[in-house]
């Protein structure tokens, strides 16, 4: 691992922000959070997908194609993508800015297929029940991602992460036209800029330091990420799901980004629109609004995830404010259609 210099720090650039933490409890309890980030409004609703979808990658003639083999709930991001979601097998799957994003430039006769990149998180959340799986599947690259602009106007420049049941994670970048997966347990906090490799070199120098001794303030993605390693891990790591739960929640809100805030030459900071908890082990996932005063959450357990059931949805955009176990409030729904991308 390289290491880098104070000023090195002080020049990566701030970018559309969202941060990503694992909290590993006690007796299996894992969670996964996440706060989504945008410089505009960015609508967004659930959705609830059986098992047993047909999908093509929407980016070519020759894009991938699959099956669901895994219902799951999604938030979507402007209902034209997935971009963050749980499987009912307990996989997690965060889409998050990543501004140094260099997708593939295809080779002729590449035996990799297309994929658009609004189904980068879909893919895995219809196809895998835990990240060593995914793992093992992403490392033959069946596919590549191909971007395209987000519906308002901003590059597709995106990197994934995903959890499981167990505790396990993995991190997803295009860096330089390549795949680079970064696979351990202890990938606990993922956030924007700069690459993975480099984030982790952040986290060695303020680890040196000792988090009761200094922590970074401010929004820009590597100070979150100091911020959420040393918190995620100072919080009591116990199997009180109540506890745990108000515990991650409290570590994503200290992370998240001021509602209207504005930074003086940092044009791209954004404000944290909404926060998803996920519960792994007890197969619930939390939803909170930056605009509402109520965390309300989804038990998967409630859901109806057999092949041909209707796709379900819980509407957001309108302004209703929802509390508690919002299952039974889903109402079917005709699928959105994902954001195709062009090669």
């Amino acid at each position: 691992m390289f290491a880098l210099t104070l000023g090195q720090m002080q020049h990566i650039p701030a970018v559309i922000a969202c941060t990503r933490v694992v909290y590993l409890g006690a007796d299996n309890t894992v969670f996964t959070a996440r706060s989504m980030d945008w410089k505009s409004e960015m609508p967004t609703n659930l959705w609830v997908f059986p098992r047993g979808v047909e999908r093509n990658g929407i980016a070519g003639p020759n894009s991938i194609a699959w099956t669901s083999k895994y219902g799951s709930v999604i938030a979507s991001g402007f209902d034209a993508g997935t971009a963050d979601g749980m499987n009912e097998r307990g996989l997690v799957a965060n889409l998050l800015y990543l501004v140094e994003s260099e997708y593939v430039t295809p080779t002729k006769n590449d035996p990799r297929k297309p994929l658009s990149i609004s189904l980068w998180a879909q893919y895995f959340l219809d196809n895998y029940a835990t990240v060593t799986e995914a793992v093992q599947a992403m490392r033959q690259e069946p596919f590549y991602v191909v971007t395209t602009m987000t519906p308002d106007g901003k590059p597709g420049q995106l990197h994934l992460s995903i959890s499981d049941a167990t505790g396990d994670s993995a991190i997803f970048e295009y860096v330089d036209g390549k795949l680079q997966i970064h696979h351990n347990r202890n990938y606990q906090v993922m956030t924007n800029s700069p690459i993975y490799e480099q984030q982790l070199a952040l986290n060695d120098y303020w680890e040196q330091i000792g988090g009761l001794t200094m922590l970074p303030g401010t929004n820009r993605a590597a100070d979150r990420f100091v911020r959420a390693s040393f918190y995620i891990k100072a919080i009591p790591q116990t199997s009180d799901i109540n506890e745990a739960t108000a515990s991650v929640f409290s570590v994503i809100r200290n992370v998240s980004v001021p509602r209207g805030i504005s930074t003086p030459g940092e044009p791209n900071i954004s404000s944290t629109l909404w926060r998803t908890v996920a519960d792994h082990k007890n197969k619930r996932y939390f939803f909170e609004s930056t605009r509402t005063p109520n965390v309300f959450w989804v038990n998967m357990s409630d859901l109806n995830f057999t092949k041909g059931a209707a796709t379900m949805k819980l509407t957001l955009t309108d302004g209703a404010v929802y509390a508690g176990n919002v299952a039974a409030k889903f109402q079917p729904t005709k699928p959105f259609a994902f954001l195709p991308s062009v090669k």
